[in-house]
């Protein structure tokens, strides 16, 4: 009998800390159910029967793992639920790349007028140092 409570025991321990792992290690968004924090504590302080609970209804589903800005159909939640990083829209990547080039070509525009400002007053001050010498 005690060798089947320390079995038992021991399964616990190893489920326990499994289940701790997948959930501290998975993404807030791949978490089903429940904010991460709570299954933490279901976990903890209802063993075995929270860890058996994370396994069933809280743990990230394979599918949702494999592609993290993707919901599964049918779970309530769009397609591409979360929006898209700047530097993956086209769109904006295409509008960024035209107001660089406008700018750009602004600021060239702007070195031009004053490295030909700067010219004529060079010029203007050579002549007036020749009249005067």
């Amino acid at each position: 009998m005690t060798r089947l409570f320390v079995l038992f025991a021991l399964v616990d321990l190893i489920l326990l800390v499994v289940a701790l792992i997948g959930c501290l290690s998975a993404e807030d968004y791949e978490i089903r159910a429940l904010p991460k924090a709570a299954w933490v504590l279901i976990i903890l302080f209802l063993s075995p029967v929270g860890a058996i609970a994370w396994f069933v209804a809280g743990r990230p589903q394979r599918e949702a793992a494999a592609r993290p800005g993707r919901r599964r159909a049918g779970s309530g939640f769009p397609e591409n639920s979360r929006p898209l990083a700047p530097d993956d829209d086209p769109e904006f990547l295409r509008d960024l790349a035209a107001r660089t080039r406008r700018d750009d070509e602004d600021l060239l525009r702007r070195w031009e007028e004053d490295l030909r400002r700067r010219e004529e007053e060079l010029r203007r001050r050579q002549s007036t140092d020749e009249t005067e010498g």
